[in-house]
């Protein structure tokens, strides 16, 4: 076994190439494991000669897995979907699928796993993005020992679909409708901190079989972040208020579009906070200040769309 490779499941993706980024900083030899080796050439540009391996790999396609966990000694799956299309079910990538994932890390020997799971994942949720979390992390936990769950709250970064959708709906429409009152509590974490979470959790044995809910050092209600994005795009929108039963109605239509840009368990979700609760582990317990969301916002989102210069 190469003593320092790790395969990340869903390496292209936004929050794997981040995981890509900081383990190549740090020297470590990378396997990115996609559907699609192809799309993810860029990735290998992160790190030296020979540093970033790409490989073919589907989680719900055991025998890919396997070839490529084989000899790492650990794994990172980050991948997930929010929307469920085609065979891309929530029970198949985020439990069968994560299943896949952990069992074949354990044959092949690796020594950790981190799993990225949600904040309040449940496997008893009415929601099946939830629920199918939850059941995720039980599997998981039986088919691999001392496994160390993340869960983050929305993650924010250049190209997010959080801030960066909102950003586009501000500049294009006068008029902005909220879910609800825009109450919903929500806690960004920022991708950069996950990823040095990974780093941090691979470097420390002590941080096996533990859980970490990931979550910025602020809450915000979702007005208050359609607030911040109006601001740094410089425009003034009227803000609506939309009862969540008419969402439900529009969400229900949309699900006869092939491509619905709303579902009804998107709808759900935000009617739950999004939040860190309780005495769970967080980043400040592997030693990370959490970034606020107004240190970042500015670095990718700016009133003509131009990303600033670095």
């Amino acid at each position: 076994m190469e003593s320092n490779r790790v395969t990340v499941f869903g390496g292209s993706g936004f929050l794997g190439r981040q995981i890509v980024k900081y383990l190549a900083a740090e020297g470590t030899n990378v396997r990115v494991a996609v559907r699609r080796p192809e799309r993810a050439s860029f990735l290998e540009r992160l790190g030296q000669d020979g540093q970033i391996e790409l490989v073919h790999a589907d989680v719900w396609d055991e025998i890919s897995v396997a070839r490529a966990v084989k000899q790492s000694a650990s794994v990172i799956n980050t991948v997930g979907h929010y929307v469920e299309k085609g065979g891309a079910r929530f029970n198949a990538v985020h439990g069968q699928g994560a299943l896949h994932v952990a069992r074949q890390a354990g044959q092949a020997g690796a020594k950790r796993l981190i799993h990225i799971s949600g904040l309040g994942a449940d496997p008893t949720s009415d929601s099946p993005y939830v629920r199918a979390r939850g059941i995720g992390e039980v599997l998981v936990k039986k088919a691999f020992d001392g496994v160390t769950i993340f869960r983050p709250s929305v993650i924010f970064g250049p190209d997010d679909s959080f801030f960066n959708t909102l950003a586009g709906m501000a500049r294009r429409t006068p008029v902005l409708p909220l879910f609800g009152m825009g109450r919903t509590n929500l806690q960004p974490v920022f991708v950069g901190d996950v990823a040095e979470a990974c780093v941090r959790v691979l470097a420390d044995p002590s941080t096996q079989g533990k859980a970490y809910e990931l979550g910025g050092p602020r809450v915000y209600t979702y007005n208050a972040l359609l607030q911040l994005v109006l601001k740094q795009v410089d425009r003034r929108r009227v803000l609506v208020p939309v009862p969540f039963f008419l969402w439900d109605t529009l969400a229900a239509f949309m699900a006869f579009f092939p491509d619905p840009p709303l579902t009804r368990d998107q709808v759900k979700l935000m009617k739950q906070d999004n939040v860190i609760e309780g005495n769970e582990l967080t980043l400040e317990d592997l030693g990370i200040s959490p970034v606020f969301v107004e240190e970042i916002l500015s670095t990718y989102i700016s009133p003509d769309h131009r990303v600033p210069a670095s």
